[in-house]
């Protein structure tokens, strides 16, 4: 799905990027541009990490 239309970001990317050890709405902006043009994907992208992240924090729990 669509994040940012402007820079036509999907969520897959943002993900992939969290992967990577992105943990941060500024670290998703500064590599992607996201929330750059018109700002309304910002909180969206925000939503995205914080899912992914805490996600990863649960299954690395299950895991250790």
């Amino acid at each position: 799905m669509y994040v940012c239309i402007c820079r036509r970001i999907t969520d897959k990317q943002i993900e992939a990027l969290c992967k990577d050890g992105v943990t941060s709405l500024a670290d998703v902006r500064a590599r992607l541009g996201v929330a750059n043009n018109c700002g309304r994907c910002g909180q969206h992208a925000r939503e995205v990490v914080k899912q992914f992240t805490s996600q990863t924090r649960f299954v690395n729990a299950a895991t250790a």
